[in-house]
Formats: C-alpha cells, sequence, structure tokens
C-alpha cells in the first residue's frame, strides 16, 4: 500500500493541473505536502480541498531568490529528517514554427522546464540527502519524439530527460533514487495556455512566415484538438508519482497515457524516415 507516513515533500507548479493533482493525491496518502506556487491565492485554493497537512509554499523556478526562500522555509520545517521527496513538475508551453518563435520565448521555455528544474533540484539536494529522499522530474512523450511547431516544448523535455540521466547516476551513491514521468495528453489548463500563446504569436509573425507554415499549423492543430478531447485525467499522472516516490523500486520512466506508450513503440520501431512519413500523413503536412 502507498502511504506517506507524514514524510515531506516538495511540489513545484502545483497552482493547477498535474501539480495540482499531484498535491491533493499525496496529501490523501499521508505526506505532508508543500505545494509550489506564486501567488498566495493559488496556495489558498489548494489548501481548501486538502488535510491540514498540505501547505502552500511560495515557489517560482526562474527566481534565485524565490528559491532560496523556500529552501530557507523547507529547512526550518523539516530539521534533520530532511526532505523525502522533490518533485518537479514547474513547466510551460511554447509552441510555433522554429523559424517564426522569438528567440526570448525560446529562452523563458528553457529557463522555466529545464534550468529552473535543475536550480530547485541543486537547492533541495542538500536536504533529499538528509532523508534519503527521492527526486521525480516531469517530462512527457513529447521529450522522446518532436512533432511540428511544439519544437520548443519538446526540446525543453528532451533537455529534462538527459538531466534525469545523468542526475540519476551522479546522487545514487546516496540513496536518492531518480525517476521522470512521461505523460501523452492530460487534461490540464496547458492546453488553453499554449492556445492563448500561439495566438499571440500569431499577431506578431509576418504574414509571409503564416502563409509559409500555414499547412503545417492546420495539421497540428488539427490533431492537438483531438489529442485535446480525448485527454485523460490529471490524476493518473498523480498515481505515478506516489509509485515513484513510495515504491521499494520505482522505475527510472513512466509512461501515461496510452497515446504515449503507442507513441513510445513507434519510436522503437521505426527510423526516422518512416516515422516521418507516417506523421506527415497522419498531420496531413505538406511535402
Amino acid at each position: 500500500m502507498l502511504n506517506g507516513n507524514g514524510k515531506t515533500v516538495v511540489i513545484t507548479g502545483a497552482s493547477t493541473g498535474i501539480g495540482a493533482a499531484c498535491a491533493w493525491h499525496l496529501d490523501r496518502l499521508g505526506f505532508t505536502v508543500l505545494a509550489g506556487v506564486r501567488r498566495i491565492e493559488d496556495g489558498e485554493a489548494l489548501q481548501a480541498q486538502a488535510s491540514g497537512q498540505l501547505r502552500a509554499l511560495l515557489l517560482d523556478v526562474t527566481d534565485a531568490g524565490s528559491i532560496a526562500r523556500a529552501r530557507q522555509a523547507v529547512t526550518e520545517l523539516v530539521g534533520d529528517r530532511g526532505l523525502a521527496g522533490l518533485v518537479n513538475n514547474a513547466g510551460i508551453a511554447v509552441v510555433g514554427p522554429l523559424e517564426a518563435v522569438p528567440i526570448a520565448d525560446l529562452r523563458r521555455q528553457f529557463e522555466v522546464n529545464v534550468i529552473g528544474q535543475v536550480a530547485v533540484t541543486q537547492a533541495f539536494l542538500p536536504l533529499l540527502r538528509q532523508g534519503r529522499g527521492r527526486i521525480v522530474n516531469m517530462g512527457s512523450i513529447a521529450g522522446r519524439a518532436a512533432m511540428p511547431v511544439m519544437g520548443p516544448y519538446s526540446a525543453s523535455k528532451f533537455a529534462l530527460e538527459a538531466v534525469t540521466d545523468a542526475l540519476r547516476l551522479e546522487v545514487q551513491q546516496w540513496g536518492i533514487k531518480v525517476s521522470i514521468v512521461e505523460p501523452g495528453a492530460i487534461a490540464t489548463p496547458i492546453w488553453a495556455k499554449s492556445g492563448a500563446k500561439a495566438e499571440e504569436l500569431e499577431v506578431v509573425t509576418s504574414e509571409e512566415l503564416k502563409s509559409l507554415y500555414a499547412g503545417v499549423i492546420a495539421g497540428v492543430r488539427a490533431r492537438v484538438a483531438g489529442a485535446a478531447a480525448r485527454a485523460i485525467p490529471p490524476d493518473a499522472v498523480a498515481d505515478a508519482v506516489a509509485h515513484a516516490l513510495t515504491a521499494s523500486h520505482p522505475k527510472t520512466r513512466y509512461l501515461v497515457g496510452r497515446d504515449a506508450k503507442v507513441r513510445a513503440l513507434m519510436i522503437k520501431l521505426l527510423s526516422d524516415r518512416w516515422s516521418d512519413r507516417l506523421m506527415t500523413w497522419i498531420l496531413n503536412l505538406p511535402h
């Protein structure tokens, strides 16, 4: 049986979606959850649906001062017990053809999804060593297989795969286990947020670029709309995170969702050329 036994875990990006689902699920399992949020009101909303053990933790993964303050607050709370777990969940999705994506947006993508994860991990590793804790990084099937228009997001998740693999070997000497969760389509606000960002990008993109990539964008949009309609609840991801934090022998990778498993099988069985042909047909891409 999965049971937190009052052990303390930190979750980043817990305001909504997968992060919130993980916070509530781990709270129900008996963990003392420190839910990372950027706004006090988001923390209050989380606490309203949880036990008295869940606490909001003000934490912006892109702000060094915020990370330092969060580390100090957690250190004072856990003392010599250390941390049982860190769930690096905070993330954003920048979308658009690579030729059209503003470089500032690309930097922001990596700042949140990669550099922020490493910065938080560095800050909390001393407490994880004390508690022989575990680290769970929130990846994506997009971190194994890139799609057109999703290049910035996929690149950040590919990078997180590499970070996870390196970290897993570096910290095994202290009994710290590291896993990455690779969901497919999950019903969270990221769909609406990435759609809004795509619309913002479209406003500032030249008419020439819009015309050049119109076919690609139309094909991906149709596919994404279908995936969003079939998206599964974030509770499925929360189950995987709980297993990674509590199992005697956690997996190094957790594929979540039928679409993620099918895509992973495609990568394994098909060459790059055949995979490109299949995706071109599925997405009805110009070629």
